[in-house]
């Protein structure tokens, strides 16, 4: 039922049933025709009576520009009748704190802690490995204590036998007699081993001497017998350049004692060229010019199987030019029992002398330590033929026969200038008796 108000609200929609559609009226745009007129803006008449309340302003003089750079042509000013007040700027700065967190994101709560995974769920989260720890830096080794490295195999066989023969047991002739076989077993030489126990027996013949007493004295012999021949490699830089020519056996190490005798030098303040006068092999010749790049010297080759000693005379000449102090001279490796390859180094010695009398000044043989005794027989023949006035002993590093080098000292007396210990730039260094001696015999060096 419906109420009053709806009745009066009720409208009649008795159009919407009309067959006929209802007429459309035209819309009327003509006011955008009509003319707008422009509205005058009020401005201020001059009044006699304003002037006269108005102070009187007199014209800038240069004296009112003082500290101000005039304006460029074009340039406008933007700053208004009232100038701006930035005496906040000159204010101090409030203190910084000295600890600042990070806000945290707004409107990003922090994540709860994740409840541990129980053992029976059926899964588990992956683990992320931990970071590695950055390694530490490699303690520094002193050249004493990685020449103890190097020889420990020898020290270790030799201190191994000395302990054996004297444990509990009295001097006597057929201690002596045993001791003696150590000693000469372990390359030391026939020479050194008969003055070692010579040494031994003085005093102490029929009473019990212990293993640490006899690496002692063995210690003291070895650096007498070294201490002559461990000297400097003397350059003789009147004669410029100071030729040295570098032979030996096969795979003694005569091109990498090269490059490092080079490094040596040339870190010295030395301008040094090498000869890469081992035309036989290719490796060698690459080699050579690596060790070049590395050192900073020019490095004179020429095709494989080219002569030698033609190579060696060019070295020469090429060594005057560029005002080197040193050439050093690289040669192919050869068996002392080769005659033909022996005359080879003779005639490099031969042609060296028609540019320099004197040259080579310095023959350096390099001897592997790994030989043993048949470096004994090497020195002696290389030194027949080429000269040999200077010993550089490799492969001193994992060797049981480091006491060949005391051997060869005793015997042939020829100056020890350098040892190495490895195949690094810095695995070179001379030669040190007390060192050496020290060692070999496992005593501590004092």
């Amino acid at each position: 039922m419906a109420t009053a108000d709806t009745e009066e609200t009720d409208g009649d929609f008795a159009f919407l049933e009309t067959a006929e559609p209802l007429p459309e009226t035209p819309a009327d745009f003509s006011f955008l025709e009509e003319r707008v007129e422009p509205v005058e803006t009020a401005t201020r008449e001059p009044s006699p009576e304003a002037d006269a309340l108005a102070p009187e302003v007199e014209p800038a003089g240069e004296e009112d520009h003082v500290g101000i750079e005039p304006a460029e042509v074009g340039e406008e000013d933007d700053l208004g009748e009232d100038e701006a007040d930035f005496s906040w700027l000159d204010a101090d700065l409030p203190p910084e704190e000295e600890e600042r967190s990070e806000p945290a994101a707004p409107g990003v709560p922090a994540a709860p802690p994740r409840a541990p995974v129980p053992d029976d769920a059926g899964f588990r989260l992956r683990e992320r490995p931990a970071a590695p720890a950055p390694a530490a830096p490699a303690p520094h080794v002193s050249w004493a204590e990685r020449l103890r490295q190097g020889l420990a195999r020898s020290s270790s066989q030799l201190s191994g036998s000395i302990t054996a023969l004297f444990t509990k047991r009295k001097l006597d002739e057929d201690t002596l007699q045993d001791f003696e076989d150590i000693l000469i077993q372990a390359d030391l030489g026939v020479e050194t081993a008969m003055r070692i126990t010579d040494r031994l027996s003085e005093g102490r013949f029929g009473k019990e001497v212990t293993g640490q007493e006899v690496r002692r004295i063995l210690a003291e012999e070895i650096e007498k017998t070294l201490t002559p021949v461990a000297q400097p490699l003397e350059l003789d830089l009147e004669k410029k350049p100071h030729v040295i020519l570098v032979v030996g056996v096969n795979g003694t190490g005569k091109t990498t004692t090269i490059g490092k005798l080079a490094a040596k030098l040339t870190r010295g303040g030395l301008k040094v060229t090498l000869c890469a006068g081992d035309t036989f092999r290719a490796a060698a010749v690459e080699q050579l010019k690596i060790w070049g790049e590395r050192t900073g010297s020019e490095v004179i080759a020429k095709q494989i199987g080219a002569d030698a000693a033609g190579l060696a005379f060019e070295a020469y000449d090429r060594a005057l030019e560029n005002d080197s102090d040193v050439l050093i001279i690289d040669t192919a490796g050869r068996l002392q029992n080769k005659a033909e390859l022996m005359a080879e180094l003779e005639k490099i010695n031969r042609v060296l002398a028609k540019r320099e009398p004197d040259a080579p000044h310095t023959v350096l043989q390099t001897l592997d330590a790994t030989t043993g005794q048949n470096a004994l027989s090497q020195v002696e023949i290389f030194r027949n033929v080429s000269g040999v006035n200077g010993l550089v002993m490799t492969k001193l590093d994992g060797t049981a026969r480091g006491g060949i080098l005391v051997a060869i000292a005793a015997k042939h007396r020829l100056p020890v200038y350098f040892v190495g210990v490895g195949e690094g730039i810095d695995d070179l260094e001379p030669f040190k008796a007390k060192d050496f001696a020290s060692a070999i015999a496992g005593t501590p060096l004092n």
